[in-house]
C-alpha cells in the first residue's frame, strides 16, 4: 500500500480539493493553511483514515501537531500501521 497516495486521495475526497492534494509534499502545511480543513473536516478526515487504512485513532493520540503538515499526518498514519 502506498500510504502517501492513499492519504492524498483521502484528503482530496474528504476536502473536495479536486486534485490539489496531489501537489502536497511533506512540508505542505495543512491545519490553518488549507481553508477546507476546518474542525468538522478534521473529524471526517479521521473517519476516512480509519476506514481506508483499517486503524482506530484514539482521541488522545491526536492533536494539532498531527495535522500541522502533510508529512506529520503521513508519519502518524505510518506509525499507526507499523504498530
Amino acid at each position: 500500500m502506498d500510504i502517501k497516495s492513499e492519504l492524498t486521495a483521502v484528503l482530496d475526497e474528504v476536502l473536495g480539493l479536486q486534485g490539489r492534494a496531489a501537489g502536497f509534499t511533506d512540508d505542505t502545511p495543512l491545519l490553518g493553511a488549507v481553508p477546507e480543513l476546518d474542525s468538522m473536516a478534521v473529524v471526517a478526515v479521521i473517519t476516512s483514515i480509519e476506514e481506508r487504512f483499517g486503524v482506530f485513532l484514539e482521541d488522545d493520540e491526536l492533536d494539532g501537531a498531527t495535522f500541522a503538515t502533510f508529512g506529520s499526518l503521513r508519519r502518524f498514519v505510518e506509525d499507526k500501521l507499523a504498530g
